[in-house]
């Protein structure tokens, strides 16, 4: 076999959605070569979900990430939660509902079984001085807590709550996880940027307690 066939094969899949309420069937298919990337970033809004090695990385505040993974199949994927709740404007993966629904659903398109999957869960610190009277950050720590323990997915490991951002880096195939803190100068962009989201958004979401897969 040639050098164009072998590259052929070693070609990945990984699917990262950004679902806005005006394009909600928006979807993104990036082929990468593993062997030149092998990692994905994972911003604000979006999910991702790969059956192939990838390593997902995401940064925190008080957003959340939870990070689904079948054990028997190797294969997972990562959310990044703005919001807890749902949007008004329809299904939009800035928000908790819809993010868990698309991620889950996401795998299980995959090959990943439902009732197979644990989760690891992280962020939600209270990072933004502006917004105390508003704790975001508990409440999507909140929201994380109760929709798993809602879904039955086990919650096999956390790092949730406190006051420092952080970097997480998520394996797809084994389920690791590593964690550590932000350097201090990149929190003032951090902060800035959810502000930025938050103001943009929490005007459309409407908190439940009802939560439905389709």
């Amino acid at each position: 076999m040639g050098a164009r066939g072998r590259k052929r094969r070693c070609i990945s899949m990984i699917q990262i959605r950004d679902v806005l309420p005006q394009s909600a069937l928006a979807k993104r298919s990036e082929k990468i070569p593993p062997r030149f990337v092998n990692h994905a970033r994972v911003n604000i809004g979006q999910v991702a979900a790969s059956a192939e090695a990838f390593e997902l990385g995401t940064v925190l505040g008080s957003c959340v990430a939870v990070c689904l993974f079948d054990p028997i199949k190797h294969l997972g994927g990562m959310n990044h939660i703005l919001l807890p709740g749902k949007s008004l404007k329809g299904p939009c993966t800035r928000y908790g509902i819809h993010a868990m629904e698309i991620l889950i659903n996401d795998i299980m398109q995959l090959g990943g079984v439902r009732k197979r999957l644990v989760a690891k869960a992280f962020g939600g610190a209270n990072v933004i001085q502006e917004l105390k009277q508003t704790p975001i950050g508990d409440n999507n720590v909140k929201f994380v807590r109760e929709f798993l323990a809602t879904e039955r997915i086990p919650l096999v490991a956390q790092r949730l709550g406190g006051s420092n951002a952080i970097i997480v880096q998520f394996r797809t195939d084994t389920g690791a996880a590593k964690v550590r803190h932000v350097d201090g100068s990149r929190m003032r962009q951090i902060i800035h940027d959810e502000i930025a989201y938050k103001r943009a958004h929490t005007a459309d979401v409407f908190y439940t307690g009802e939560i439905t897969l389709f």
